[in-house]
């Protein structure tokens, strides 16, 4: 079976433990902010005029004489990112969420000239519209590949939202659309391991802290022939990679579960307590909730914090006046670099 259709394997009660990585590369393709003038600052690379990660293409400017006209990076109200690991000289990718349109993630991976077809697996934080319509322009461009999608069996789950006026309800992911663009769907509420044990996906995360209390009332799902609330967003789900003699870097889509209990389940099922790194949407707006949050943090102390999508700038503020030296603003086309320890040889040895 080739690394393109090799399903991920399920991670037993007692879990082994998550394979080390040299290194962890996460890029952005879909967020809700893009800025081409944000400098490279310590573990970030930027794309734009001012940082190191690649220079806008150009492109002919039909209302305009003279100068230079870019094809910039787009933003929209999704999440998508590009997750790279690189172990024994090796580069794998992954893709983490597919945002909110047919063509911002594609579109995106173009101007950053990423190809789209290197990819051993999608997988699915949840299964809200803003984090997996891409899939249907990823499966137009790279055609019938049986590219996995690991996902939360529940995010085929219809959503919607209730307010005095009236209700909305989300677009809901189709499995047999999925599955007839030629996807490989892998479902699992369980733990599991993909890229040989190198990158844990959560599984649905357990609640235990008792102030991360998920979506309001007005957000709901169809179950049981009945419209109910849905607070808890069960298909929540994260990606997790640890990086050598550095801990646990965790990739967040919306963490509707909560950070700090998705913190919690990443160290109990690997056993590493150590934290690095927070990467991802973390779905605070305003209030307690993110005062207790923060003390967390402050008392597990990340080396970084990326705190995008639909985090509020209220919290994203809480976040930088907490943790100055940690706290790194996402933009679309930022690469934040996670690198492990170098090897101590042996005295006496050669390199």
């Amino acid at each position: 079976m080739s690394a393109a259709t090799r399903r991920p394997t399920v991670a037993p009660v007692d879990a082994l433990p998550l394979v080390p990585v040299d290194g962890v590369r996460i890029t952005t393709l879909v967020d809700n902010c893009s800025d081409m003038l944000l400098p490279d600052v310590g573990l970030v690379r930027r794309w734009g005029l001012a940082g190191t990660g690649g220079a806008p293409p150009v492109v002919p400017a039909q209302f305009a004489s003279g100068g230079t006209a870019w094809d910039l990076l787009r933003a929209e109200h999704g999440f998508s990112a590009l997750v790279e690991i690189h172990h024994d000289g090796a580069a794998r990718r992954i893709l983490f969420d597919a945002g909110a349109s047919r063509d911002c993630l594609v579109d995106n991976l173009d101007r950053l000239g990423l190809p789209c077809d290197g990819f051993e697996a999608v997988v699915i934080s949840h299964g809200h519209v803003d984090h997996v319509m891409g899939l249907e322009g990823l499966a137009r461009r790279i055609g019938r590949r049986h590219l996995l999608v690991v996902l939360h069996p529940e995010a085929w789950t219809r959503r919607r939202l209730v307010s005095p006026s009236g209700s909305l309800e989300l677009s809901t992911l189709s499995r047999q659309t999925v599955e007839g663009a030629g996807f490989a769907v892998v479902e699992g509420r369980r733990p599991s391991f993909l890229l040989d044990d190198r990158l844990l996906v959560t599984g649905e995360v357990e609640r235990v802290t008792d102030f991360e209390t998920g979506m309001p009332p007005v957000h709901e799902a169809w179950r049981d022939g009945a419209w109910q609330p849905d607070r808890l967003v069960h298909d929540d789900q994260a990606v997790v990679l640890n990086v050598r003699d550095r801990g646990l870097v965790i990739l967040t889509g919306c963490g509707h579960a909560g950070i700090v209990n998705i913190i919690r389940q990443s160290t109990r099922t690997t056993g590493i307590s150590r934290l690095h790194a927070i990467c991802g949407g973390l779905h605070l707006r305003s209030g307690p909730v993110v005062e207790r949050m923060i003390a967390e943090l402050v008392a597990v102390a990340p080396a970084a914090v990326v705190a995008g999508h639909c985090t509020s700038w209220e919290a994203q503020r809480a976040l930088a006046s907490a943790l100055p030296a940690a706290f790194l603003p996402n933009a679309v086309g930022s690469t934040f670099v996670f690198t492990g320890l170098p090897e101590v040889q042996p005295e006496g040895s050669r390199a």
